[in-house]
């Protein structure tokens, strides 16, 4: 009878499954993982949609109601803002894609032909210029806008799109020149080999070989100097002084004034329009930037 007691009592519950335990815990990690990076690019996105919203928003309650949906809707921002500076802002636009377009043309043009040597000539002190080269990329832009400004003042180029656009034709960006070297040297060099057994110079091999297997570094490179041309602030205030050649960068400086009532509302507006031309590139180019990035860094 003591025996019968002591014996513990019978539950129908089945024991734990391991493997389904197992299939869980990958699940919740997936699952907060996916949370946390909704959150992180909300936070990320969150100042870009204000401005969005804010463009909508009357001048007066644009820093009142920091909420992004607008309590009262306001269109005319966009209108008086095309038309508030001293030319539409079509024309900004259009001096913008100036330079952009001979930045682009010149950065491909130029570091593509110095990759190449880089990456396929042999000629004396080549490690010792391609260091030289590497360096110049932690050198920064305010150590050498005074002696720039000097030399294109003596040349007369101020108020003038040469000096934005120049200096690209002569590969003075090494990172497209490192991100080239590194994607040349990845193409084999039997195709070379066998271009120069059937007679073709090395031009030849740098036009109709190289550059039609480089279509992700040039992508890459087109894309990254497209949106750097494009916010590029700095360089332009200092060489563009006269309204007639201001982009789009500097335009936007000017509703902002400090003795008077800024244009908020306007300037939010344009903004919003000079981000669109980005947004379209990358949206568009996304898939050439990871493929040229991952392939370079693979090889």
């Amino acid at each position: 009878m003591t025996e019968t007691l002591a014996k513990p009592p019978v539950t129908n519950r089945p024991p734990a499954d391991p493997v389904r335990r197992s299939r869980l815990r990958p699940r919740l990690r997936r699952v907060i993982k996916h949370l946390l990076l909704i959150g992180s690019a909300l936070v990320m996105l969150y100042p870009l949609l204000w401005m969005l919203a804010s463009s909508f928003k009357p001048n007066a309650l644009i820093f009142r109601d920091p909420s992004l949906i607008p309590a009262q809707l306001d269109l005319s921002n966009y209108p008086d803002g095309w038309a508030a500076l001293a030319h539409p802002f079509s024309h900004y636009l259009l001096n913008s894609a100036v330079i952009v377009v001979g930045s682009v043309l010149g950065n491909l043009l130029s570091c593509s032909m110095a990759a190449y040597a880089f990456a396929r000539l042999n000629f004396r002190s080549k490690r010792l210029w391609f260091a030289v080269m590497l360096m110049s990329i932690m050198l920064p832009i305010h150590a050498v806008i005074v002696p720039q400004y000097v030399l294109f003042s003596n040349l007369g180029w101020i108020n003038t799109f040469l000096p934005l656009i120049v200096p690209k034709l002569l590969a003075t960006d090494a990172f497209f020149i490192f991100l080239m070297v590194q994607f040349f040297r990845g193409i084999p060099t039997e195709l070379t080999e066998a271009a120069k057994i059937d007679g073709a110079g090395h031009f030849r091999i740098y036009w109709q070989i190289m550059l039609p297997l480089s279509l992700p570094a040039l992508a890459t490179t087109t894309i990254f100097t497209f949106i750097w041309t494009w916010n590029d602030f700095f360089s332009q205030l200092i060489f563009l002084t006269d309204p007639e050649m201001y982009t789009v960068p500097v335009a936007l400086r000017t509703f902002v004034d400090s003795t008077a009532e800024s244009s908020w509302g306007a300037l939010f507006a344009m903004s919003v329009v000079s981000l669109i031309p980005i947004f379209l590139l990358f949206l568009f180019g996304q898939k050439y930037i990871v493929k040229g990035i991952a392939t370079t860094g693979l090889k």
